[in-house]
């Protein structure tokens, strides 16, 4: 394990399955993530940069000798019900990201017993750093190692992501998935959404550190805007398929053709896509960079990413932009960026190891002096994806 923290979790969310259901489970860990650059490119099909990080949901499962599904959620303190011949939505909202994946491998043809199972995480809630993915991974991690289904890890991260497109409702790319069950330490994960290819690009630099400042605000317009962006571009796509019927995403777009033929007709579809097309070429170039060790240049690009995504993409905040603009002039930070979703969460950026303590207290002083809101700063630490860290007895 990697932390205190994680520790202590594992022994908590064991114990409350041994109190439960009298009996030794399978431990499985599946972590957050972050994404250093490439925002909002995966469902079109791009490149992103996302590395999974110290910070966990831990899911404690058994098997039942019925079809019966018992779920307890320890940080919430909640119970649920289902059965896996009526699987259903839940006003609670946490049991579907685990429904999701139980129904998406009844699809896939995989036989599933009843299970019992018992989860807490560690990762913050609504900071963008994928906590439903880590459980959708989790969950169905621990379900493939329970049942014996013979899953790749690519199998895992893509039940986990039809889950949350088709149960839960929200149309995400692979990215959170695929960092939570890929990740390694110290170590990015350079994914093509196209056609899932990746490569891993070394990010151990001793005297930097990645340090994240949460707005504690999520504003109503995420899940909305989320599935709207993702529609602008595909309109944008269209437009452009008049002309160049190869082009399937924006992935195969240029500039040239955006303002050729998307710009006449949509402004607003015009400056989405516009981001899109920079931002995939910005991520190719900042990995240039860290294979140079160039960790300056790629900062640099993480404050272009912002401003692409304020202006452009237009999914951030107003205490987003603070955050970053708090920092733009600061000598001890490299680069800044909002990170995931948008309309609230984490800002992500580059911090001299030295100098951490005195950005936080001047970026917390000051945030709240200009918004009247406390920040919180979570230092993460690139870690290893999904796996099993208690076998049953």
């Amino acid at each position: 394990m990697s932390t205190t923290t994680t520790i202590s979790l594992q022994g908590m969310v064991y114990e409350k399955y041994a109190a439960l259901y009298g009996a030794t489970p399978l431990l499985v860990w599946s972590p957050g993530r972050v994404n250093l650059i490439g925002e909002h490119t995966d469902y079109n099909r791009g490149l992103v940069l996302p590395a999974a990080i110290d910070k966990h949901i831990i899911v404690a499962i058994g098997k039942r000798a019925d079809s019966a599904i018992q779920l307890y959620a320890l940080d919430q303190g909640e119970s649920f019900q289902a059965n896996l011949g009526a699987l259903g939505r839940s006003p609670l909202l946490w049991p579907d990201y685990i429904m999701g994946v139980v129904q998406q491998l009844q699809r896939q043809d995989h036989h599933l017993g009843g299970f019992n199972l018992v989860f807490g995480g560690d990762i913050p809630q609504g900071a963008g750093l994928s906590s439903s993915a880590a459980l959708e991974c989790a969950t169905a991690f621990a379900l493939n190692e329970l049942f014996h289904l013979g899953l790749s890890r690519l199998d895992i991260a893509l039940s986990a992501q039809k889950a949350e497109n088709e149960f839960v409702g929200v149309k995400c790319g692979l990215m959170d998935q695929f960092a939570s069950v890929f990740g390694q330490e110290q170590r990015l994960i350079k994914l093509d959404c196209a056609d899932f290819s990746y490569e891993y690009i070394p990010f151990n630099n001793p005297d930097l550190c990645i340090v994240l400042f949460d707005t504690q605000v999520k504003h109503s317009l995420a899940s909305s805007a989320y599935n709207e962006r993702r529609e602008q571009c595909e309109r944008g796509v269209a437009l452009i398929q008049r002309h160049h019927p190869h082009v399937k995403s924006l992935r195969d777009a240029t500039i040239r053709q955006l303002d050729e033929h998307v710009k006449p007709a949509d402004a607003t579809v015009y400056n989405r896509c516009h981001y899109v097309v920079s931002e995939i070429k910005r991520l190719q170039d900042g990995c240039d960079d860290l294979k140079k060790d160039d960790f300056a240049t790629f900062g640099k690009r993480m404050f272009e990413t912002h401003d692409g995504l304020q202006h452009l993409y237009e999914v951030s905040c107003h205490e987003l932009d603070i955050l970053v603009d708090l920092v733009r002039n600061n000598d001890a930070v490299l680069g800044a960026r909002m990170m995931g979703g948008g309309f609230g969460g984490c800002t992500i950026n580059l911090v001299k190891v030295d100098q951490v303590q005195r950005v936080v207290d001047t970026v917390t002083a000051a945030y709240h002096e200009k918004t009247g809101r406390d920040t919180q700063a979570y230092i993460a630490h690139i870690s290893a994806g999904t796996d099993v860290i208690l076998n049953e007895d």
